[in-house]
């Protein structure tokens, strides 16, 4: 596929700048999803926890430190533009893994719910692991946390049936979507965040980035 000038230079640009100066990210959860500060590019990943389908513990550094990584944050199984973002990354998880990386995809439903994300992909087999940040470690971490306004909430959760996962507070919580290229130092190479939920990185983007990064 031919990618614009423009589009390779974007890229490249991503994947050497380095979020210099201040540490913007934050472990607190943003009212909104303009507020949010995730981790950025030359920053390391924090050492966190998360779940996977059984309710087993998997730390994140160890996960890491075995193959550089692309992380995927997604909002649930119930959400149709999730769904179709990790079909999409079946198509390309064969080249990601030949390039050497693993592919880990992470959402704030609970274990068991985690499970439903494969009946969910299009009939797409995935052969990339699903784990749960059910406690929302891993969000906050990155920064990606935001709470879902009173109203949305009310939505999701009565007309739709959704089963949000809620803070101390008793407020929903979502992940702001994110992919991130962590080498097995845990140091991000790259990443995209996008506050707008119906906009994902499309596969062939994520791929040369991927290569892009694995030359570094």
């Amino acid at each position: 596929m031919y990618f614009p000038t423009k589009t390779l230079l974007l890229i490249t640009t991503l994947l050497v700048t380095l979020g210099a100066a201040a540490n913007t990210t934050a472990t607190v959860i943003a009212d909104n999803p303009q507020q949010v500060r995730p981790l950025l590019n030359g920053m390391t990943a924090p050492a966190v926890t998360l779940l996977d389908q059984q309710g087993k513990e998997v730390q994140l550094l160890t996960e890491v430190g075995k193959k550089p990584t692309v992380l995927v944050f997604y909002r649930g199984d119930w959400c149709p533009y999730c769904n179709a973002q990790l079909a999409g990354l079946q198509d390309i998880e064969p080249k990601l893994k030949a390039l050497g990386y693993q592919l880990l995809a992470i959402s704030p439903q609970a274990p068991k719910a985690v499970t439903d994300s494969q009946a969910n992909t299009k009939g797409a087999a995935l052969n990339y692991r699903l784990l749960s940040d059910q406690p929302l470690h891993v969000a906050r971490a990155f920064g990606l946390a935001y709470y879902l306004d009173d109203k949305t909430t009310a939505l999701y959760k009565g007309s739709y049936g959704i089963e949000l996962t809620y803070d101390n507070t008793g407020k929903a919580v979502l992940p702001v979507p994110a992919v991130y290229i962590l080498n097995s130092k845990a140091e991000v190479q790259f990443s995209y965040v996008h506050i707008n939920y119906k906009t994902r990185l499309e596969p062939e983007l994520l791929l040369l980035a991927a290569k892009l990064a694995a030359k570094r």
